[in-house]
This record gives structure tokens, sequence and C-alpha cells, in this order.
């Protein structure tokens, strides 16, 4: 810009010498026209030429201001931006080891919840067997119950006409006593034991005296269920055993 301004003056200073030659013989008036002519277009060109060079200065300050900016600022952004992409780096590891942790426990939680459902099951089919064995237990010591009721209600009819006595006795047995079997000793007792098995059976046992044929009483009763045959029975033999 500045050679432009120079070359436009060479420009100006060659006009007025042309003219200057071309005038020579003009008057006096004429010179001094020229001559003021002149120094105002020198005044206006100095006062252009310095409007133009604080312009060029102001830019050049800019610049200088800017590079030195740049050189201050770039480093830490680059630096920042290194510490943010590290930052960047490290949160996303730390995401992908929480997300890694996350489905470990997921799967975790559904093979409890698979054992929980599988130990539910078990659980509900043991309740169940546990209902049936109850229902069955009910059952038979009902049927025992009643058993037992109907030989006492038997027991009672034969009390007088037998000498016939009876009690419960540990586990569940009933011992039956005779007595008025032996003439010489009328209160003499004849006894055995009598209970009910699992299979709700008959089951015969401590004899006193001993009889030796109680197993086949047992057989025969828990055939016929014929229980006064039964008891007749029994008293036959201890008196068997008396006048033999």
């Amino acid at each position: 810009m500045v050679e432009d301004e120079l070359a436009l003056f060479d420009k100006s200073i060659n006009e007025f010498w042309n003219k200057f030659r071309s005038t020579v013989s003009d008057t006096s008036c004429q010179m001094v026209g020229l001559r003021d002519t002149y120094k105002d277009s020198i005044k206006a060109f100095a006062e252009k030429l310095s409007v133009k060079l604080k312009e060029e200065e102001r830019m050049v300050e800019m610049f200088l201001e800017y590079q030195n900016l740049y050189h201050l600022t770039f480093p830490r952004t680059r630096e920042n931006v290194r510490a943010g992409s590290h930052e960047i780096c490290r949160q996303n590891k730390l995401i992908q080891e929480k997300k890694e942790n996350l489905l470990k426990l997921i799967a975790e939680v559904k093979d409890k919840k698979q054992e929980l459902d599988a130990l539910t099951a078990n659980i509900q089919d043991l309740k169940q067997e546990y209902a049936r064995k109850r229902e069955t237990i009910s059952t038979a010591n009902k049927a025992n119950e009643e058993r037992l009721k109907r030989l006492q209600k038997s027991a009672d009819l034969y009390t007088d006409r037998l000498g016939l006595e009876i009690r419960k006795i540990y586990g569940d047995k009933l011992q039956f006593i005779f007595t008025n079997i032996d003439p010489k000793h009328p209160e003499s007792p004849f006894m055995f034991s009598l209970s009910l098995n699992e299979a709700r059976d008959y089951e015969v046992s401590d004899s006193a005296p001993h009889l030796e044929g109680l197993a086949e009483f047992q057989e025969n009763v828990r055939k016929s269920n014929n229980f006064s045959a039964f008891l007749a029975n029994v008293r036959k033999a201890f008196t068997a055993i008396v006048y033999n």
C-alpha cells in the first residue's frame, strides 16, 4: 500500500513539472498559483500517507497481539484437550467395568432365582407329601381308635362272664387278664398283650403263662377278624394248662 502512494506521488511530481515547463513563460501570478498547488498537494499526500502508516502500524500491533495470544493459549488448549481425552478414556473404562460387573450380578441373580424356584418347588412337594402322610396317619389313628373301642366293648361283655379284665399299658397296648380259670386259685391271673401294628393287624404277645399256640391264635384272628372267638380260644388254652 505504501508503494502505491509513492507511485502516485511520483506521478503528481511529473505532472507538476510538465505543467511547469509548459507554463514557464506565464506570469508570476501563475507561478505563485502553481507553487501553492504544489504545496497543497504535498500537504494532502503527507496527511494521507500518515493515516496509512498509522493503519499499517495498528495492523502490525494487532498481528503481534494475536500471535502472543496464540502462543499463550494454544499450548494450554492442547494440554487441556489431552487431559480431557485421558479423563474420557478413564471414565469409559470405569463405565465398561461397571457394566461388566452389573452383567455378572444379573447372571448371579438369575441363577439364584432358578435355585430359589427349584427349592420352592421342592418345599411344595414336601408339603404335599407331608399332608398326604398326615392324612394317612390320621386315618390310621382313627381306624385304630375305632378298633380299640370295639375291643373294649367286647371285653366289657366278657368281663363278668369270663372273669376278664382289660388294662391299657405302655406302647399303646391292651393287657387282657383272665381269672376264675384255676379252681384251686380263682384269683390267679392268666394274661396276654394285644396291639395293632402299622398295617393295622393284631399283634399278640407277652402271654403268662406261656402259650405255645399264641402265634396260631394271632394268625386266625387276623384272617377271621372274629375277636370273640379269639378270646374264647385263648381262655381255653389257659384252662388246658391248668388241667394238664
